[in-house]
């Protein structure tokens, strides 16, 4: 089963007690997978996913909170290996659901974001709003370099929506357009597990965490096994260097060295093998690597000064001869 098929069936089977919390999610899951259509003259509200068990989910939820009883349709797959789709749809008492849910406003006009409520509530309900909006339209790729919690979108609105929302309980997400489709994107690996985690999948936001664990620690060995490597010994040579011209710089300046500078310095010796758009990326808020270069050449640059005009030995000093060219 795939990463996102595991997060899917997690976040299935959790069902928050909170009326305010499944309304939230149900809203979302109809935002996400479909929302309104017009049949025969009268506004329907359809859901298309992929699973019979998430298309049963919705069904019954809109029993239970609103007490009509929708439609079940199994689709025509594209292709003969192509997965399964479902649709649920309410085209009796549509447009009184659509209402309900406030994916119609009060003058009959499609909401192209979100509705109000679902981006100003709770945390519970915020995460709610996140947890159906994943299940309808969401996607997560192993980890690794190009890792990515991804939701597709109807509209740019209700992907900046949904970016607010996310704000509001610790998602670091950012809006996207790829293809021509607005997707809601966290990127950050450590924003990838809190984000599993504020929607509910906590055992598959360990087991992601696990897998990048492994994944990195191999990485970190085939990076020692192949050291032997030329460019990969120039880099760590230069590593050490910078490294040890930066703790000479704030050495010499003590208290002077001004803050952002200093803060430069700290980000080079906490992370000595990062390259410098890594470094601008550990930065808060994130730097460029020009910015975090020029910073560090500054912080040199102005200890170098002073250890002349006080007849110290110079941030070059500092540098182990073995380590240089």
């Amino acid at each position: 089963m795939s990463l996102t098929a595991n997060v899917k069936a997690e976040l299935i089977a959790l069902r928050d007690p909170r009326p305010t919390a499944r309304v939230a999610e149900l809203t979302a899951m109809l935002r996400f997978s479909g929302g309104l259509h017009s049949i025969a003259g009268r506004v329907a509200v359809e859901a298309e996913v992929d699973s019979d068990r998430l298309a049963r989910r919705i069904a019954r939820e809109i029993v239970e909170l609103y007490g009509v009883r929708p439609e079940l349709v199994q689709l025509q797959a594209a292709s003969v290996r192509g997965a399964g789709r479902y649709a649920v749809r309410v085209i009796e008492n549509g447009e009184t659901l659509a209402r309900q849910t406030g994916l119609l406003d009060q003058r009959r006009r499609p909401v192209r974001g979100l509705p109000n409520k679902l981006t100003t509530g709770s945390r519970p309900d915020l995460a709610a709003t996140w947890r159906g909006a994943f299940l309808a339209a969401g996607s997560l790729s192993d980890p690794g370099r190009s890792a990515a919690l991804e939701i597709s979108c109807p509209t740019s609105e209700a992907a900046m929506a949904l970016v607010g929302a996310g704000h509001r309980v610790g998602i670091p997400a950012k809006a996207r357009e790829v293809r021509g489709v607005p997707r809601v994107v966290v990127r950050d690996a450590e924003g990838i597990r809190a984000t599993l985690a504020v929607m509910g999948a906590a055992r598959a936001a360990a087991d992601w965490d696990e897998v990048r664990q492994q994944r990195e620690v191999r990485a970190g060995v085939n990076r020692l096994v192949n050291f032997d490597d030329a460019n990969l010994r120039r880099s760590a040579r230069a590593a050490v260097a910078a490294c040890a011209r930066v703790e000479r710089a704030l050495e010499i300046l003590g208290d002077d060295v001004p803050d952002h500078l200093r803060e430069a310095g700290e980000l080079r010796l906490a992370h000595r093998d990062a390259s410098l758009d890594e470094l601008g990326h550990h930065a808060d808020p994130p730097l460029t690597k020009d910015a975090v270069a020029g910073r560090i050449r500054r912080l040199l640059a102005m200890a170098d000064k002073q250890a002349e005009e006080t007849g110290v030995p110079a941030t070059e000093a500092a540098v182990p001869a073995a380590v240089e060219d």
